[in-house]
């Protein structure tokens, strides 16, 4: 194993330009950013954010005014790594925000809140400088998932590994010396939440992701290498047998090979919600029709809650409802998979007549591709069956700048009104431009409600 951070990796984390970023890489990363705040937004006002918020307030308080940071759409103040934390497990809680096939989870769900929490102390950071910062974020998380799950025989939650992108970013913003870059990450690497996540698949709680732990675990071993606590090297950054996964930093972007949600539904289930989705404006049918539904698709996939959820938790992670939503609405809202929208006796029909069974050809492709197929019998005799359908949003099918500004709106309006939800999508869509600050955006963050 070498005894130091790779060099290519220290540079490109507190060394590379601004400027040595693609334009078109920002341009995106602003994109992810807004479609976050779209979810954090509208994630807001549920149990697992208000939950989470105090107990940032309760647990994680800060001595001193520089290591303080207000909690985004609530302005009550936590630490930096609570703030952060709280975020996390906010966005982490309303299954909508990006994500990466080959690391089997998330990252700007960890990285956005600890740039909200760390731009609020560098009142002069550009925005071309912040979006720089966040895709350092998400190229280093990226990379560290894919070791770790190289690397280890459990699945493990998304927290697990964008711990590491949360201290990448922060090292950046921060200027932290090579030292403490490489302390940080072995300590995140060390305490990050190595939760199982398939336990979560089968039994779904507001513990979903582990993500608000991996900000936290993020923010505090940064500190903690400010302070000079030791804890390298990171294995999956520094052994030999991870030097592949880093190797081409730095020339192959990962940020535009982010998949955008349009469902608040874990992505697993979204080829077959999609599949429904063609099938129904192909053929102008609706729940009514249906007599039964049957899914194939890949073995993940078909581990997601099988019953009738009870909460919102089991309705993001289960398979039959999302697809039965969409059968009965042609969408699915927030407001499908939270409070009365539980009880959809047509919802709760259709799950009643759906099976799902593997498909060795869509288990052989993932986690590159999230593949099903579905195949809809109806009432009157005839079986209608898709091709076989990709997730739509991801590179394989990317949604389009109106595509997301779209659904940040539906997502964000409903809780902050359109007004400010129109000027903080226009502040996130400004921060490329040079000339724009961070500072302007977080304006448009802190105070609750519209």
């Amino acid at each position: 194993m070498p005894h130091a951070l790779p060099a290519h990796v220290d540079h490109f984390i507190r060394h590379r330009p601004t400027d040595h970023f693609p334009d078109t890489v920002l341009d995106r990363v602003a994109l992810l950013l807004l479609d976050t705040l779209g979810i954090a937004i509208a994630a807001a006002p549920m149990q697992a954010g208000r939950i989470a918020r105090e107990t940032a307030r309760r647990l994680y308080g800060a001595g001193s005014a520089e290591d303080t940071a207000w909690m985004m759409f609530d302005g009550r103040s936590a630490s930096l790594a609570g703030a952060a934390f709280a975020l996390a497990t906010q966005i982490d809680n309303l299954d909508g925000h990006d994500g990466y096939n080959p690391t089997k989870g998330h990252t700007g769900v960890a990285v956005v809140p600890a740039l909200v929490g760390f731009g609020q102390h560098l009142p002069g950071l550009s925005g071309r400088d912040a979006l720089a910062a966040l895709v350092t974020g998400y190229e280093v998380a990226g990379r560290a998932a894919t070791a770790l799950h190289a690397s280890v025989s459990d699945y493990h939650t998304s927290g697990a590994w964008n711990a590491l992108g949360v201290v990448a970013l922060g090292a950046r913003l921060r200027g932290a010396t090579a030292g403490q870059l490489r302390e940080a990450l072995g300590i995140a690497e060390y305490h990050g939440p190595r939760s199982q996540m398939m336990r979560e698949i089968a039994t779904p709680t507001m513990l979903h992701d582990g993500s608000g732990m991996g900000a936290l675990v993020g923010v505090s071993a940064l500190t903690m290498a400010e302070l000079g606590f030791t804890g390298a090297p990171a294995v999956t950054v520094e052994a030999e047998t991870a030097q592949p996964h880093w190797a081409d930093l730095g020339e192959v972007w990962q940020v535009p090979l982010q998949y955008i949600k349009p469902y608040p539904i874990c992505r697993w289930a979204h080829a077959a919600i999609d599949a429904v989705r063609e099938l129904r404006l192909a053929h102008g049918i609706g729940a009514d029709d249906v007599a039964r539904v049957e899914i194939r698709t890949f073995h993940n996939a078909a581990q997601l809650f099988p019953g009738l959820p009870e909460t919102t938790s089991q309705a993001q992670y289960s398979l039959p409802f999302a697809v039965a939503v969409m059968l009965v609405h042609g969408d699915i809202q927030l407001d499908h998979i939270a409070g009365a929208g539980l009880q959809d006796r047509r919802v709760a029909e259709v799950v009643g007549r759906t099976t799902v069974t593997v498909g060795a050809e869509h288990e052989a492709r993932y986690p590159a591709g999230r593949w099903a197929d579905v195949t809809l019998a109806l009432r009157d005799g005839r079986r209608l069956q898709s091709v076989e359908v990709h997730a739509r949003g991801g590179p394989e099918r990317p949604f389009g700048t109106a595509e997301i500004t779209g659904k940040f709106r539906r997502f964000a309006v409903p809780t902050i009104g359109a007004a400010r939800a129109d000027a903080i999508m226009k502040a996130c869509l400004d921060l490329p431009r040079r000339g724009s600050t961070f500072a302007d955006l977080l304006a448009l963050l802190e105070s609750p409600g519209g």
